[in-house]
């Protein structure tokens, strides 16, 4: 799933509608979230990190997104997966993507949900967001709520905000492991990573990129990039969506990943 967001960001609805179409689901912690392994001894610094990415310089950081996709292939193994469909959104779409870039062979078909490819004229979020993102959240139960609930009303789809729902999983995601230092070191392996275009023309996977037009954390054009460099991926823009899955958009998700599927078979 996204930066900081653990398993349960995956809607129980919205995989059991995919169990309805004949997939087995599997969700999952990436590392430094949720229940999976917290790397605490190795520290980032917020404004260190912010500082040496704006202006140019080396970012260094504990691990990148290649050792995450290695993440994901330790866990098909442990799993007994040869190949998986493979659906990631945001974070996990960069995931997704370097995972069928470095092991191809292990994906059936690749999906990526409110992602980019990691150029830099594409990865950053609109203006008055960027202040957001590199705000460290509270760390107490109700201030950590609050800013979950504030951050959904920021880059959520406009016309489908459901507080009391970014409320309910924002407390059960807290309630998981709430590790936002682990979230830092999420955002350095993103921007330690850097562009994955060359890599992405290179892919010969069945592909689909879905975006939301109202998307202001991820901007639309990083889905478009996405789609215009791996070849023969097909891009569904859905209107009206942002940064997040609000029940009004499951149907679609699940209709497009279902007909890509379908069409490997």
């Amino acid at each position: 799933m996204g930066l900081g967001a653990s398993a349960i960001a995956w809607p129980d609805e919205m995989c059991w509608a995919f169990v309805g179409r004949g997939f087995h689901v599997v969700r999952f912690d990436n590392r430094d979230c949720g229940r999976s392994t917290v790397l605490a001894d190795r520290p980032v610094d917020l404004a260190t990190l912010a500082m040496s990415f704006f202006s140019g310089g080396t970012v260094e950081a504990p691990y990148r997104l290649s050792d995450m996709a290695s993440d994901t292939v330790g866990l098909l193994d442990a799993l007994g997966v040869e190949r998986a469909h493979v659906l990631g959104a945001s974070l996990g779409g960069m995931v997704a993507q370097t995972l069928a870039i470095d092991h191809p062979t292990r994906v059936a078909s690749l999906t990526s949900l409110m992602s980019t490819t990691g150029e830099a004229d594409v990865l950053l979020p609109d203006a008055d967001v960027l202040p957001l993102l590199l705000t460290p959240p509270p760390a107490d139960r109700n201030g950590a709520i609050a800013a979950a609930v504030h951050w959904i009303e920021v880059v959520g789809s406009p016309d489908h905000l459901d507080r009391e729902a970014a409320a309910d999983l924002a407390a059960r995601a807290y309630d998981r492991g709430f590790h936002p230092e682990g979230t830092v070191r999420q955002l350095a392996a993103v921007l330690a990573s850097g562009s994955r275009a060359d890599a992405l023309a290179q892919l010969r996977l069945p592909t689909l990129v879905i975006h939301g037009t109202e998307d202001r954390l991820l901007r639309p054009e990083g889905g478009r990039r996405t789609a215009e460099l791996v070849p023969g991926a097909r891009l569904v823009e859905v209107p009206g969506m942002g940064h997040d899955l609000p029940p009004a958009f499951w149907s679609v998700i699940v209709e497009q990943v279902t007909a890509l599927a379908a069409s490997t078979a």
